[in-house]
């Protein structure tokens, strides 16, 4: 059974995902309302973000406060390269209970090896990419997973969204505008060839949050 799969995102007013979110945006504040199983991520994204070596140290008494939470979720990273390697360090932080590599055929065997010496759990789905479908069913099936959030950039998103894995999309819309040729967007997938492909959406709530922020929750209608 596939687990409800949300994606929650900060984007700048013309979607972009890099620059747009400011200093007091309220991303991460909204994140325990969604009551989560597991967070999904992608490996870029976890090779950009400012993960601490010592988050005890880094984070003061937020770190003993999330560590006393008992409703944690799992964290789970799309990995089919092996790109992770510094899982030793993400198993320190304090905001998740466990932890879980989504591999693929094409994930070096070494890697698979590197996995099981530092005690992380792994999902080997699909040939040269993960098959996200299946790992979905297996997040469910292995670990109870009945609800996903995905913390990712715009290829991972697309990628959920074109396979019809996503149930709900939330935005945090900053008051800004970022610009760029880039695709640093909340939506990165090749352009459709019909209108057959487009995903119809259905707003569910929203929300204005310290007078700047605007904060939209959809649900997404299956086909």
């Amino acid at each position: 059974m596939l687990p409800y799969v949300i994606l929650h995102m900060g984007i700048s007013l013309d979607g972009r995902i890099d620059w747009g979110g400011g200093a007091d945006n309220p991303y991460y504040e909204l994140v325990e309302q969604f009551s989560v199983d597991t967070d999904v991520s992608g490996s870029n994204t976890i090779l950009t973000a400012q993960i601490p070596e010592d988050p005890q140290k880094a984070l003061g008494p937020l770190y003993d406060e999330w560590m006393k939470k008992p409703s944690r979720p799992q964290h789970a990273i799309v990995d089919s390269k092996g790109k992770i390697k510094n899982w030793e360090i993400i198993k320190k932080q304090p905001w998740w209970r466990g932890y879980i590599s989504l591999c693929s055929e094409a994930t070096p065997k070494v890697h698979l090896e590197y996995l099981k010496d530092v005690g992380i759990e792994s999902i080997v789905t699909g040939n040269d990419h993960v098959d996200l479908r299946v790992a979905m069913e297996e997040l469910n099936r292995r670990f109870n997973t009945q609800r996903v959030r995905v913390d990712a950039g715009g290829i991972l998103n697309g990628v959920l969204l074109r396979q019809g894995l996503v149930s709900e999309v939330s935005v945090i819309i900053s008051p800004s505008l970022v610009g760029g040729t880039s695709p640093k967007t909340m939506f990165v997938a090749p352009d459709l060839q019909a209108e057959e492909g487009v995903v119809s959406l259905e707003l569910c709530n929203l929300e204005k949050l310290k007078d700047r922020y605007v904060w939209l929750r959809y649900k997404v209608l299956k086909k």
